[in-house]
């Protein structure tokens, strides 16, 4: 129990530094919960500890790979007191002997044993398996700083996986006419399976990188920043699915700090209500009536710079406008590089987010002269076309770098449109030390803007929108 108790310490250290909050009083209850269940049964220690720990979504890939290491090699009560396995490192499963490498390995045997092990769902067959498919084919080299993926590449190549499917699924026929959909539950049934096996190898691998190198060391080799961590500049397209996810709750939260919702008791007198009212006291008004402000939904102006630079940030950005055009109700959304172009209606209900992407390339007007920034030109264009529009409940979000490609800023224009708005708010996707270096004209711009924000990741987006304050009438608009 001690050394459980060592282990689980261990990790809770390694979901904080991969940036998930676990408190004090969450591990506690963590601890608790432990005590309540079989320590053998893997599966209730991995749940029991999910559900004390995480709140959020995101955070269960980095639970989940900081589990599969602390907890690859935790003896179960029957083990705690085996001396083999008091070092940590991977002991043999119930009657098997360890391997000799000195004997010669037969592949083909192997193969046909994990085979067996698969159609007959011999979960102990199958770990001995893998444990010497690992053993003989992955190549491990002690002291290597690796995560194991490339091992577990050599494991499965040798193994043959598709030669394997199709031999699991011909043992698994039971007669040779299947229909269609009998074959694909067949197929469903043996890709199940298959993952299972390289579950299996995976565990194993990993049990013998923990018993190399020790739990810290395979943690940090593991370790992959948090979803709201990543670098917008930078994303994969595979990290800008996940963040969408996200981006539902972030707008709705979005909305209702730009309307300003007010739930106190407050408001205009209603002198009709209040007199009706102190009938029921002989016309002493003891209970006044006020007439409750009814917030309205807000509207918000959105310019996105989707220019090469910003092609992954602009990208987010209108994701981020296509989350939110269900919860405005005037949305307007304007793209530009060098001149701007109004694209509100590529976002309209029910239109797929792939699609709007499509039209905007093709369809708007965002190139004037040569194809690079110029957000002078563009926020004069933008002015004159639509400034007439703007008004004291317009909220204009800009998202952009400011890198004006040394150009004339013409931020006195801004400065008309933060006169004509409620407010100018600026999301720049670089670290503010990168501000006003080279071509950046960040300051010129920020002293007519309400606020600015450096937005890089889906976290900074969130503290953003937790701390934005919006002037509730018209007021200077510098910084």
């Amino acid at each position: 129990m001690h050394e459980l108790i060592s282990v689980i310490t261990g990790f809770l250290d390694e979901l904080r530094e991969a940036g998930v909050p676990v408190s004090m009083v969450e591990a506690i209850d963590g601890m608790k919960a432990v005590e309540t269940i079989d320590l053998g049964d893997k599966i209730a220690l991995r749940e029991t500890l999910r559900a004390t720990l995480i709140k959020n979504i995101r955070h269960e890939r980095a639970f989940d790979t900081a589990f599969d290491v602390y907890f690859s090699n935790v003896p179960g009560p029957a083990e705690a007191d085996d001396p083999a396995s008091a070092d940590g490192g991977p002991s043999p499963a119930a009657g098997n002997e360890p391997f000799d490498p000195e004997i010669e390995f037969d592949l083909d045997g192997l193969i046909e044993a994990l085979l067996e092990a698969l159609a007959g769902m011999d979960g102990e067959s199958l770990r001995r398996g893998a444990r010497q498919a690992v053993e003989q084919l992955a190549g491990m080299e002690p002291g290597r700083p690796v995560g194991g993926t490339y091992y577990l590449y050599r494991t499965l190549r040798r193994l043959d996986l598709a030669q394997l499917e199709a031999d699991l699924i011909e043992a698994l026929m039971s007669e040779e006419d299947l229909s269609e959909f009998e074959r694909r539950l067949l197929k469903e049934d043996v890709e199940a399976r298959l993952e299972k096996l390289r579950e299996e190898i995976q565990e194993e691998i990993r049990r013998r990188l923990v018993a190399d190198r020790g739990r810290e060391a395979v943690a940090r080799t593991l370790r992959r920043p948090l979803v709201e961590d990543v670098d917008l500049m930078h994303a994969t397209t595979s990290e800008l699915a996940a963040m969408e996810a996200a981006i539902g709750p972030l707008t709705r939260k979005l909305a209702s700090r730009l309307a300003r919702r007010r739930r106190k008791r407050s408001g205009r007198l209603d002198f009709r209500r209040t007199v009706r009212r102190s009938l029921a006291t002989g016309g002493v008004p003891a209970d006044p009536q006020f007439r409750h402000p009814r917030p309205h939904r807000p509207e918000v102006w959105l310019l996105c710079d989707i220019s090469g630079s910003m092609a992954t940030f602009s990208r987010f950005t209108l994701q981020f406008t296509h989350a939110m055009s269900t919860q405005f109700s005037k949305l307007r959304s304007f793209a530009f590089v060098d001149t701007v172009d109004e694209v509100t209606e590529f976002f309209g209900p029910g239109i797929d987010f792939g699609s709007a992407i499509s039209r905007i390339t093709k369809e708007a007007e965002v190139v004037w002269l040569d194809g690079h920034s110029d957000y002078g030109n563009s926020l004069e264009t933008f002015y004159s076309r639509y400034g007439g529009q703007l008004t004291s409940r317009t909220t204009v979000l800009i998202s952009g770098d400011a890198r004006n490609n040394y150009r004339p800023p013409r931020e006195a224009v801004l400065g008309d449109i933060a006169k004509a708005a409620r407010a100018v708010l600026w999301l720049n996707p670089e670290p503010r030390s990168y501000w006003d270096t080279g071509d950046s004209a960040m300051s010129h711009y920020a002293k007519h803007s309400t606020s600015v924000h450096e937005v890089r990741t889906l976290r900074q987006l969130e503290e953003f929108i937790e701390n934005l304050t919006l002037p509730s009438t018209k007021t200077s608009q510098n910084v």
